[in-house]
């Protein structure tokens, strides 16, 4: 009996303990959540944006595509931790997405048209992931600087909701911080053409993503 209550009172420590350390996670990440966005300054004329959806692999891959983007760059964002990686990351734990942070040029490609990247090259629909990836790491956020960028990510969200009759599962974030992802991370697709997930999913992904926009796409040399 007294070493059924010790284990009793070990299992209501443990879950007390378990409850408050959510608490805490979701109180840390409504603050992300509601804080207000920070602006990123034009470099040398060149613009920022930040996306999440899914592997940022095969999300990378896609806005490379675009004329006007300059670089993508794999990363975390909207999470309440500092340095995340990607080990920490994908236990879902940190509150962070895999992110891209696009550089562009806002003269060639605007801000609008980003955002229609974004709902072309994925299944807005679905919760939580994008393909065979699945988990809060996975899911779909799009990240506005400021209010105007906000109201155009709104008013897409919500147009495409009516167009589809479904609801759209991307969140919209104020930008807070990008954290870079580790070196290997950086450019896979390109680099690691002949990977099974590549082969599978990447490649597969942004090709459906062109045959929707072929318009906006860079000439190929």
């Amino acid at each position: 009996m007294k070493l059924h209550k010790t284990f009793l009172l070990s299992f209501l420590l443990i879950t007390l303990f378990s409850c408050k350390n959510t608490a805490q996670v979701n109180e840390d990440q409504q603050t992300v959540i509601n804080a207000e966005p920070i602006e990123v300054a034009l470099e040398n004329g060149k613009a920022k944006a930040y996306f999440a959806s899914g592997c940022f692999w095969c999300v990378e891959a896609v806005f490379e595509s675009v004329k006007g983007v300059e670089e993508s760059i794999s990363g975390y964002a909207g999470g309440h931790t500092k340095n995340p990686t990607y080990e920490a990351s994908n236990t879902g734990r940190t509150g962070h997405a895999e992110a891209v942070e696009i550089i562009y040029n806002p003269e060639v490609v605007s801000f609008s048209t980003l955002v229609d990247v974004y709902f072309a090259s994925q299944d807005p629909t679905q919760v939580n992931g994008q393909g065979p990836d699945r988990g809060s790491q996975y899911r779909s956020i799009i990240f506005y600087q400021n209010e105007v960028q906000k109201e155009i990510i709104l008013k897409k969200k919500e147009a495409l909701a009516k167009k589809l009759g479904k609801t759209i599962a991307a969140e919209v974030y104020p930008f807070q911080k990008f954290w870079i992802a580790e070196d290997y991370h950086q450019n896979y697709e390109r680099l690691h053409p002949e990977n099974r997930y590549i082969q599978g999913v990447s490649i597969p992904r942004l090709r459906r993503f062109q045959s929707l926009m072929p318009e906006i796409l860079k000439d190929k040399h």
